[in-house]
Parts: C-alpha cells; sequence; structure tokens
C-alpha cells in the first residue's frame, strides 16, 4: 500500500496456483491484484469455474488484497465492423463478466479496440453499442464487476486514445442507457504517454487529471495502470519499461504515485519481466519513490527485458 493509503497490485499469473498468485502479491508488498480470468489469446472459455476460486477468495480476504482486477481477452474489439467478430467479443465479454463474481473481482479491464479504417466516429458508435448489449447479457447483482475501459496508445486505427475520445465513449455509453455505475476507465501511463500526454512533467500529469475530471469525471476513474515506457512521446508505440527507469521517469512517476486526485484509485504495474522476479522489484521501486526514498540500480541485464506491450499481447484480431 501506498503511503497515502492508495492501494499498489500487479498483473500476476496464476498458471501455477491461484492461491499462490495471492501469495505472491503478499510477499512482494502488493496489496491488489490483476490476473487473467482465463486465457487472455483464445475465444475459448472453461466450461466450469476454477476449482481454486473459494480458496483463493478466502486467501485474498485473510491477507486483505484487493481489489482484484480481471484483464478480458485481448482479442476482444468491440470497435470494429466485422459482424462476426463483433459478435464473438460480446460474447466473450460477458462471459469474462459474468464468471468475475467468482473471483470476487471488482472491475473486468478491456481494450478500447479498433475501428479498423471505419473511422473514430464509427468505432466510438460500435464500441458504446458493444458495451450496453454486453451489459443486456450480464446480471447487475451484487458484487457485479464494473467494466473499465483502458486507454489506448494509439497505434493503427486506434479508438480511446485521448481523453476527449475516452469521453464521447462515455457519452455514446449514456446514450445507451448504460448505468453509470457500471462502467469505468482506466488510464494507462505508457499508453498515455505514447499517445503524446508527457507525463514525465508533473504540471501535464495535473494538466491530464484535470481534463478527465472535466471531461468524464474522476469518479468514473476506476484503476491506473502504472507503467513506465521506453517509446517515444507520442509514438503510438506501446513499450512498458520498468518504474522509473524509462522516458517518464523518477519525476514523473513520483507525481503519479502521489497525486492528490489519484488518491483513491487502485494502482497495478504491468511491467517487463513480471514472470522473472521483477513484480517485486518494481513494486518496492514504486513504494520506494511514493516515500521519497532514492531508487536501488536494476539488476544487470533489467533493461535488456523486451517491455511488455500489456504483459506481450498480440494485436487485436482482424475485426
Amino acid at each position: 500500500m501506498l503511503p497515502d493509503g492508495r492501494r499498489l497490485g500487479a498483473h500476476l499469473p496464476v498458471a501455477a496456483g491461484m492461491v499462490r498468485a495471492v501469495d505472491r502479491a503478499h510477499a512482494i508488498g502488493a496489496s491488489a491484484l490483476q490476473v487473467f480470468g482465463d486465457n487472455p489469446t483464445a475465444w475459448k472459455r472453461r466450461a466450469g469455474p476454477p476449482s481454486e476460486l473459494p480458496a483463493f477468495r478466502s486467501r485474498l480476504a485473510e491477507l486483505d488484497i484487493g481489489p482484484v482486477a480481471i484483464h478480458a481477452a485481448y482479442l476482444v474489439n468491440l470497435a470494429g465492423p466485422d459482424e462476426a467478430f463483433f459478435d464473438r467479443s460480446v460474447e466473450v465479454l460477458a462471459h469474462d463478466l459474468r464468471t468475475s463474481v467468482g473471483f470476487g473481482a471488482s472491475f473486468v479491464n478491456v481494450h478500447t479496440g479498433s475501428h479498423k479504417g471505419a473511422g473514430v466516429g464509427t468505432g466510438i458508435e460500435r464500441l458504446a453499442d458493444g458495451i450496453a448489449l454486453v451489459m443486456a447479457e450480464v446480471d447487475d447483482a451484487p458484487g457485479a464487476a464494473r467494466l473499465v475501459l483502458e486507454n489506448s496508445a494509439g497505434a493503427g486505427f486506434a479508438v480511446g486514445t485521448t481523453v476527449e475520445e475516452l469521453a464521447r465513449v462515455a457519452e455514446a455509453a449514456d446514450r445507451r442507457r448504460v448505468p453509470l455505475e457500471r462502467l469505468g476507465f482506466c488510464i494507462d501511463t505508457a499508453h498515455a504517454w505514447a499517445a503524446g500526454y508527457r507525463l514525465s512533467e508533473p504540471d501535464e500529469t495535473d494538466a491530464l487529471v484535470a481534463e478527465f475530471d472535466a471531461q468524464i469525471g474522476l469518479h468514473r476513474l476506476a484503476m491506473l495502470h502504472l507503467n513506465d515506457s521506453r517509446s517515444e512521446l507520442g509514438s503510438r508505440v506501446d513499450r512498458h519499461e520498468h518504474v522509473g527507469a524509462g522516458r517518464i521517469g523518477e519525476r514523473g512517476m513520483v507525481r503519479l504515485l502521489t497525486h492528490p486526485s489519484l488518491r483513491p484509485v487502485p494502482t497495478y504495474i504491468e511491467t517487463p519481466g513480471m514472470d522473472e522476479g521483477y513484480d517485486a522489484i518494481n513494486i518496492r521501486r514504486a513504494l520506494d519513490l511514493a516515500a521519497g526514498r532514492p531508487l536501488a540500480p536494476l539488476p544487470p541485464g533489467a533493461m535488456e527485458l523486451r517491455g511488455s506491450r500489456s504483459r506481450g499481447a498480440p494485436a487485436p484480431g482482424p475485426a
């Protein structure tokens, strides 16, 4: 947990065991957790819930780890024009939302997608249609997870690259009567940097936060993905870097970690080498920066690790 009480988590693998993922989060000093609820690169969903779910939820409660975020399948693209791909995306995202209840998850995080050449305006309307269809298939029951849309780095025909575009998505969803409490947003700092937001400068972070509040409302900012970037500012290239070691840098990371308006927003890292021990290193770096402590040098070879594209995922399919 950060000094101001904000929850700080990490995206951790569950392949070796769901309870082990919770224990790992606790061991590295994380107080929140993001996981995949199913295979992130396949349409097929498992037939039934994982047998570990009761023990997983029990361990989360015992160690006070939360909120839990489920990262939806990377294949999902609600903004594209292909009907079959759109229908499968609605089906899979609705499944991920329904099953998130068993994880005790508060959020299901999904990328805003690509309009595939149809135009940003058309993509935004298409995305809003998809959101409404997904919500219609998911019960609004107590404990239901919130669908959270993540800003894009802007490559290709991306939708949701700027705050203005995210605000248009929110407005389009509102017109379709998607309940406000069921739809939130996630700002990924590496994506924002790639889109041209100069988060290395604290006043630029202040401006982004103020713009989001004015156009969308900070009450709808559900999550922050705290990732440094190895890409050039405005390059539209999504390459994550270790906390404080990229182009956003220590000064920029400190402001993101200590901004008073972001205090209620749970924060998750998705940095390189998460399966190789760098989960602990990057959580520690975030905690040190937030507390005003100097950063220890990164281990040899750290900067050679490939900067993840949202944990190495392929780009969305041909919708």
